[in-house]
């Protein structure tokens, strides 16, 4: 069941619940992410998934229960904090500055580790962090492809091209777990595919990868582990493979999802 037996593990969810007043969005769930794998948690609408990103990532605090990361229990800390020890989480929504260019995007991601205060890189004082900021931005949106497009605005950019730069904003913030929301919304197939390439360059450079997703495509082909999610509880876990041939997985969410085999 526990998707632990390789690696160490870097998170743990331990009984975690979260309370909305009489709505339980998350209802004594357990998990564990191990290091170095693309770990997917999948469910039908309302499963209770969000609300679970949101926890883990510091956006609420957990009712009870508690969020373990690298043995320490990180639960109810800012995103902020979590962020300086490595666990960096990308939105649905886009979050970029869109009237910023595509290489000062990814510069801002640098300055979330950066020591120096806003003041002084806006008055140009710390120049030895602004430069360093620089080469490791352009390093990172050589490595998304992207980095023809460092002078662009950001806001000239098709939506696949945003998404991988909403990527290079959170590699940025050197990640040891990476937490993606729906990565994939909205893309074509062709889009789909280099984003799901990038994932997997994105883990091969040591970055253990958990995400929320609703193409059930692209999880099947990209995920090690699956943790499936109902009514707020664990339903399954396991391979792509024993997931989709669970019974339960298909009567609750898999039989509805188009294009799963």
């Amino acid at each position: 069941m526990s998707s632990s037996s390789n690696g160490d593990i870097i998170l743990e969810a331990r009984n975690l619940t979260r309370r909305f007043g009489g709505l339980i969005a998350v209802d004594h769930l357990s998990f564990s992410l191990s290091e170095g794998r693309i770990h997917g948690l999948i469910g039908p609408n309302g499963a209770g998934k969000t609300t679970t990103f949101n926890v883990i990532s510091g956006f609420y605090s957990p009712s009870s229960g508690q969020v373990i990361y690298h043995g320490d229990d990180i639960s109810g800390r800012s995103t902020s904090a979590l962020a300086e020890i490595g666990l960096v989480r990308t939105f649905q929504g886009t979050t970029l500055f869109q009237e910023f260019s595509v290489v000062d995007n990814v510069k801002i991601g640098c300055h979330r580790m950066a020591k120096a205060s806003f003041l002084s890189r806006v008055l140009g004082s710390d120049r030895e962090t602004e430069q360093a900021a620089e080469e490791k931005s352009r390093e990172i949106l050589e490595f998304f492809d992207l980095l023809d497009l460092a002078e662009e605005p950001t806001n000239s950019l098709p939506h696949g091209h945003q998404r991988a730069l909403g990527m290079a904003v959170a590699l940025a913030a050197d990640p040891k777990l990476l937490l993606l929301d729906e990565p994939f919304t909205g893309m074509n197939p062709q889009e789909t595919r280099r984003m799901i390439e990038l994932v997997r360059q994105v883990r091969d450079r040591g970055v253990t990868i958990m995400l929320v997703e609703h193409d059930m495509q692209a999880v099947m082909n990209l995920c090690d582990i699956i943790t499936v999610m109902n009514f707020g509880s664990l339903l399954a876990e396991g391979t792509p493979k024993e997931v989709r041939s669970n019974p339960d997985v298909v009567e609750a969410y898999l039989g509805s999802a188009a294009g799963v085999t």
